[in-house]
């Protein structure tokens, strides 16, 4: 970065940008646009100051439990890091234990450490499968993304309908074809909500 920039506040940065892009950024509903942007990017991309471990802090149980465990349709919000466009979808992440479980809201919380990031759909993909497999060590992990990408719905090759589907598996999800089907199954399958 040229040190002409380095020192300009982000408000001022976003400002510039308004400018160069043809707009006024001084007019009425862009007077504050700058400040809310600043608020904005820093919330979207607050996975950089997030550690995984510190997330799942003491939420690790030891358990008996020896078959498949699966958080399903975890909401996943993130900004593709070569267009800084949004992609959204689901996330599906399962394990298998061996002897320790994982409070089921860290999964959850596993995403955002990761999707609060630039990020490439693949990329994230694997950090999550890597980080459900180094803190509860279990038999086997697996993670499945869907996502809707906008730097292909709003621009480029402008495909409404397309979606991504990335999975990363690990230990006997990869080594096990039976495991890995019934992953993939409890993930493709659609189910009527529960009722409270």
């Amino acid at each position: 970065m040229s040190s002409e920039l380095s020192g300009a506040s982000f408000e001022s940065l976003v400002n510039e940008m308004i400018r160069r892009l043809g707009d006024d950024p001084d007019r009425e509903g862009l007077k504050k646009t700058p400040e809310r942007v600043s608020k904005s990017m820093a919330f979207l991309t607050s996975g950089y100051d997030m550690d995984p471990k510190d997330v799942v802090n003491d939420a690790l149980f030891e358990d008996a439990h020896r078959d498949m465990v699966m958080v399903k349709d975890i909401d996943m919000y993130s900004l593709c890091e070569h267009h800084l466009l949004p992609f959204f979808g689901k996330v599906h992440i399962a394990y298998i234990p061996k002897g320790k479980i994982i409070g089921l809201s860290k999964t959850a919380r596993l995403v955002e450490v990761f999707s609060r990031r630039f990020q490439i759909q693949e990329r994230l993909t694997e950090q999550i499968a890597q980080a459900v497999d180094e803190l509860i060590e279990p038999e086997g992990a697996g993670v499945v993304v869907e996502a809707y990408h906008l730097c292909m719905m709003m621009r480029g090759v402008q495909k409404q309908n397309s979606k991504t589907i990335t999975s990363a598996v690990r230990g006997s999800f990869l080594e096990d074809q039976m495991t890995r089907n019934e992953f993939l199954r409890l993930c493709m399958t659609s189910h009527s909500p529960l009722s409270l």
